[in-house]
């Protein structure tokens, strides 16, 4: 789209095309969102270098994931006063603040790090895991230049191939820690997020109505030619009453729950079965790569189309329950594997990405059909606190390690087993209540 309007006199330029704004919110979205794997790959040597316990190992794994979930819901309101670009932006420019932190300390000091190194190289990982944020963002952003009838599929795409970052960075990193070190690896990821932002802010574009607004004209003006122009969501400002009648929706907080354990727990996880693989079974870094990437990440993330299309053929309740038995089935599963059975601690990796793609798929889906009249905050609340799960949970994992030993990283799993039980009964409760009303908004 290039298209110039008159407005009083003045002639403003509309540049991009709904084409261009689902290819650069994705783009952000996938270099940011790689942030999930920052530490999982290198956790076991930064743990013997440092001298870390097992939870100050785990915080770390989970660090990112801090910022990248807390910071989905304001910069998700900030779309709707200035368009994605600019919060997307931000949040790539903080995280190459943090990546450039790491790579400078490593360069300096890397293998000869200091126990109060630790400290920084944690903060930097907060800063990096502002790319992860980018989700909340890049959806509202791509939602913005596409009509209704198309947003499923532009949506689709935009969460589908941005997803895959975590599990292809967690695969190629140890590849490239072997080949050309440690060091090397993260100022080449450096260079890669940077230069990838620096595409981004370049080619990037707004919906219409933003850049008209950007060029002053009014906003019941903006909005009036921004639908000649073909977009047909505008943003009406209300996103923060709309997180403020979404709290107040139990639902909206059973959702938040199930997306803690399914997405949440995906984060987590994502960064820790490298550590699990290489701690429980001493397999070389490279395969525990390839381990996390194909038998869950991955994975989880392919599936996870899957888990929306049946949750709109038979109902996404039931589909939740489903998926949580599955995760629940898979974590026992790997508990019983110990640091002896390899293949049975694999069926169970694969049978949670299973289970936690197929639950994201569903959750979603429910947001609408629970809070027809506050999708957009209730969306924040799941998207941001939900994601929430990938900080908490690894710390907790490590506090295994730390009292059990090398079995206690399968001894660890019992916590997805108590958060998918949670799950199967939150789920159950919906099921009996809203699952005979299949895809249609629940009245108030």
């Amino acid at each position: 789209m290039h298209k110039r309007i008159e407005y009083n006199g003045k002639v403003i330029e509309i540049t991009g095309s709904p084409q261009i704004g689902l290819i650069m919110a994705t783009f952000g979205f996938f270099i940011g969102f790689a942030a999930v794997s920052l530490y999982g790959p290198v956790a076991k040597n930064l743990k013997e270098i440092l001298g870390l316990s097992g939870f100050l190992m785990g915080l770390l794994v989970a660090a990112p994931n801090l910022t990248g979930s807390l910071l989905r819901i304001p910069f998700a309101a900030w779309v709707d006063k200035v368009g994605g670009k600019i919060p997307l932006a931000t949040l790539l420019i903080l995280s190459v603040i943090g990546m450039a932190g790491l790579s400078t300390l490593l360069y300096l000091y890397y293998p000869h790090l200091e126990p109060w190194m630790y400290w920084l190289i944690l903060f930097f990982g907060f800063l990096s895991g502002c790319g992860i944020a980018t989700f909340s963002v890049g959806i509202a952003q791509t939602a913005y230049w596409f009509p209704e009838s198309k947003q499923g599929m532009a949506l689709g795409t935009y969460a589908g191939v941005g997803n895959l970052a975590p599990g292809i960075f967690g695969m190629i990193l140890p590849f490239a820690l072997k080949s050309i070190g440690l060091t090397t690896s993260y100022i080449l990821w450096f260079g890669f997020l940077l230069v990838g932002t620096v595409i981004y802010i370049l080619l990037a574009k707004d919906a219409p109505y933003f850049q008209l607004i950007k060029a002053g004209v009014p906003h019941n003006e903006a909005a009036k030619l921004a639908k000649q122009l073909g977009q047909e969501l505008i943003p009406t400002g209300s996103l923060i009453d709309s997180l403020k009648n979404s709290a107040k929706h139990i639902q909206t907080w059973a959702l938040v729950a199930l997306y803690f354990t399914s997405f949440g727990g995906f984060l987590a996880l994502t960064g820790w079965f490298i550590v699990f693989w290489v701690q429980s079974y001493n397999i070389e870094l490279r395969q525990a790569g390839l381990l996390m990437a194909f038998g869950f990440s991955l994975l989880a993330s392919v599936i996870r189309i899957f888990g929306g299309w049946l949750a709109d053929k038979i109902g996404g309740e039931i589909v939740s329950l489903m998926s949580y038995t599955i995760i629940l089935i898979g974590s026992v599963v790997v508990i019983l594997g110990g640091n002896t059975n390899f293949t049975v601690s694999l069926i169970g990796e694969i049978l949670m990405g299973a289970g936690m793609g197929i639950a994201n798929g569903a959750v979603f889906k429910l947001v609408p059909k629970y809070v027809p009249h506050a999708t957009g905050g209730a969306a924040g609340w799941v998207g941001g606190l939900g994601a929430f799960g990938g900080f908490v949970v690894p710390p907790i994992l490590g506090l295994f390690v730390q009292n059990y030993g090398v079995i206690g990283y399968s001894k660890g799993f019992i916590v997805y087993s108590i958060l998918a039980g949670t799950g199967i009964i939150i789920s159950w409760l919906l099921w009996r209540a809203y699952g005979k009303i299949r895809n249609k908004p629940i009245e108030e």
